[in-house]
């Protein structure tokens, strides 16, 4: 195989990326990024690494979440509390139903730019270049407004700094501290019967507390209890801002790319011989590839050939997203031949891109009832196979958005108009994210309890 360097990937066949009309102003923007600190740490990533490596033994599990893409227009901080929150909440039920640790992922802090089905859109008669996400161009639908600008590189990297800081601080500044775990639940979640079921997950932590504290074992002298880990992920989409934040570790001399620990690659962009797999290939970081019904077993073993030659447990995270009506016909091929050829990976499930459709009122929509039946098939694939169904990606909002259908405050088509805010594809919003929490759970409680009757 050809020697990596971290421009390497200009030499492959590139799809999704912008064309930008000024390449000087590139050039600069990319100059510039290069001499800006990391967002993310070299170590950082190894941790996620080993972490990611319990959840493909089937001793944890990874819930990663957040925006279907960033936006200028909504960063807020109060934006990014509440989606770190109901991460927070998301984790708790996991942990405490299924007795495993959660790995927890944000997508955010870089979740910017977005493949497009088409290059261009048309609008009355009017065709011009398809919005690519806040980092290359904008939604407006004007001529300028949709002309790829590379200062906004330099903006979404701002923007990602001061969010990393910000979940940072929640992480470890005390927020996250399980004795505020009645504190996390958002005001306007108190109709919903999940809201009532996490208060009573509340009250029954809170009582284990009180008991590990009456025993001497209090947030002072365990700082798990007072902080947690939180990692961030993005699809490494737009190569040029990737290559910029790509930096070598002084302590192994191995390449991470520092703009966030996890990135992942797209149903479009996994390509035997892309630029997107050029470029990950060389990467420390862990890495995910979005597995669809277009890939079939022998391209999915190749490719993590190329990305993970050596098999280190962790790298590879394979998130799989097919639909509800799709998924035990495709899934048990892949996860098969994965096991046959003994690669560690890790199995995630993404129950929102295959379950898209228009609703009468002509708004994109994902109706709940079908994303939870994405993920049941996901569970009993992986039950039957003998495999451990590992992960939870998911496209969610700690706002009361309403952009997906159903769930037990039931959001009808007619109510999608109320509070549709997303700048790409509709999202969870808490109350919908906290109640797949709990049905998860039952899930996963379901498979341990066999994996321990097997035992």
């Amino acid at each position: 195989m050809a020697t990596w360097a971290p421009h390497s990937w200009t030499n492959a066949e590139a799809r999704q990326l912008p064309i930008y009309p000024d390449a000087a102003a590139l050039d600069d923007a990319t100059r510039r990024l290069a001499s800006f600190p990391p967002l993310v740490f070299a170590g950082e990533a190894r941790n996620l690494t080993a972490d990611l490596a319990k959840v493909a033994e089937g001793k944890a599990f990874l819930l990663q979440g957040g925006d279907c893409a960033e936006s200028f227009a909504e960063f807020h901080p109060n934006n990014i509390r509440d989606t770190f929150r109901v991460i927070l909440q998301m984790a708790v039920v996991l942990t405490f139903a299924s007795k495993l640790p959660v790995v927890k992922v944000g997508r955010m802090a870089g979740q910017f730019a977005k493949p497009r089905s088409a290059n261009t859109e048309t609008i009355d008669g009017v065709e011009l270049p398809s919005y690519r996400g806040d980092n290359v161009n904008d939604i407006a639908f004007t001529a300028e407004s949709r002309v790829p600008d590379p200062e906004r590189m330099i903006r979404s990297y701002a923007q990602s700094a001061a969010t990393l800081n910000l979940l940072r601080a929640f992480a470890q500044g005390g927020y996250a501290n399980l004795h505020q775990v009645h504190r996390w639940t958002h005001d306007f979640m108190g109709r919903s019967p999940w809201a009532k079921k996490y208060a009573e997950t509340a009250d029954r932590i809170g009582e284990a507390l009180d008991f590990m504290e009456a025993c001497g074992i209090s947030p002072d002298t365990v700082p798990q209890l007072s902080q947690t880990t939180f990692y961030t992920s993005h699809e490494a989409l737009l190569l040029p801002f990737e290559e910029a934040l790509t930096r070598q570790d002084s302590l192994t001399g191995d390449w991470y790319d520092t703009s966030a620990h996890f990135l992942w690659i797209g149903d479009r962009t996994r390509f035997e011989g892309s630029s997107h797999v050029e470029f990950l290939r060389g990467i420390g970081n862990p890495i995910g590839v979005k597995c669809g019904p277009s890939l079939d077993p022998d391209a999915l073993l190749r490719m993590l050939d190329t990305l993970n030659p050596q098999r280190v447990p962790g790298r590879m995270t394979l998130i799989t997203r097919y639909g509800y009506d799709q998924i035990e016909a495709h899934l048990p091929r892949l996860v098969r031949a994965v096991k046959r050829e003994g690669h560690p990976v890790v199995w995630s499930c993404d129950p929102m891109h295959g379950n898209t459709v228009k609703a009468t009122s002509g708004y994109k929509t994902r109706p709940f009832e079908r994303i939870l039946s994405e993920v049941r098939g996901f569970f009993a694939v992986h039950r039957a196979e003998g495999t451990h169904a590992g992960g939870i990606h998911a496209e969610m909002t700690g706002q009361n958005v309403t952009e997906c259908t159903g769930g037990a405050i039931d959001v009808t088509e007619q109510s999608l108009a109320d509070r549709y805010h997303t700048h790409c594809d509709p999202r969870l919003n808490a109350g919908q994210s906290l109640e797949l929490a709990f049905l998860l759970a039952e899930m996963l409680n379901t498979e341990m309890a066999e994996r321990r009757k097997a035992a």
